[in-house]
């Protein structure tokens, strides 16, 4: 459901009330965020639909009523910390409600209710979700459990980009010493400002040993480092 979608419903199920919407395409214009957000705190709109950013940071003591449409929808993403994203955002929109006197509900809309992101999410667990979250990481090896360093190589042509991916991390994997190579692969997103891109991965427990077998894998192909982004312990593998 995009925000559009979702005003048209609301919209005819509720003809009386008085609905505004929040995306990029009604905040263009200079000023009309913050515009539109003292409207609806001087509650000249019963309802406000919007994207993620209605969740970060706002303060509206009148708001008693929060719903999140299709919550899991970020769990479906190639990163490994999707499950604190979703966590994080649900606890985020949750905090929207009831921040007055007056009490808060948030309802959540999930094919997945059973997923431990969206259980603790619901029951504003931090601490059982943290527990969680560090098994997985450790089961899988991501970070915090492993040191992690993404590898992306930008090239005219996805061919081009997978080419000098797959040289890169063959040099790299022949200095390899207590670590991993995993890939390449085509990004998640594979077509970024113009050009297509490629990634790989180092995974291990020292850092500096990664990092050095990928400098001396970027001096032996000339020019590779031109086309290569390095991404230590990311924040997104997107």
């Amino acid at each position: 459901f995009g925000t559009e979608r979702v005003e048209a419903e609301l919209r005819a199920r509720f003809p009386a009330a008085r609905i505004a919407r929040l995306d990029r395409d009604t905040i263009r214009r200079r000023g009309a965020l913050v515009a539109l957000l003292e409207r609806f705190a001087a509650r000249e709109f019963d309802v406000l639909v919007g994207t993620q950013m209605i969740a970060k940071g706002h303060d509206f003591p009148a708001v008693t009523l929060v719903g999140v449409v299709s919550a899991d929808i970020g769990l479906g993403l190639a990163d490994f910390r999707a499950a604190e994203r979703t966590f994080q955002l649900l606890t985020q929109v949750a905090g929207r409600a009831g921040r007055g006197d007056l009490r808060g509900e948030a309802f959540v809309q999930t094919l997945y209710p059973g997923h431990y992101s969206i259980e603790h999410a619901c029951r504003q667990d931090y601490a059982g979700f943290f527990t969680r979250e560090l098994e997985f990481r450790r089961a899988m090896r991501y970070p915090p459990a492993v040191a992690m360093i993404n590898v992306i190589v930008r090239g005219a042509a996805l061919g081009d980009a997978m080419s000098l991916a797959a040289d890169l991390a063959a040099a790299v994997r022949r200095r390899a010493r207590d670590f991993r190579v995993l890939g390449p692969a085509p990004a998640p997103l594979v077509r970024l400002r113009g050009e297509h891109r490629a990634q790989f991965f180092l995974k291990g427990t020292h850092r500096a040993a990664m990092r050095s077998a990928l400098r001396a894998a970027l001096d032996e192909l000339p020019g590779a480092a031109r086309r290569t982004t390095i991404d230590v312990d990311p924040l997104s593998v997107l």
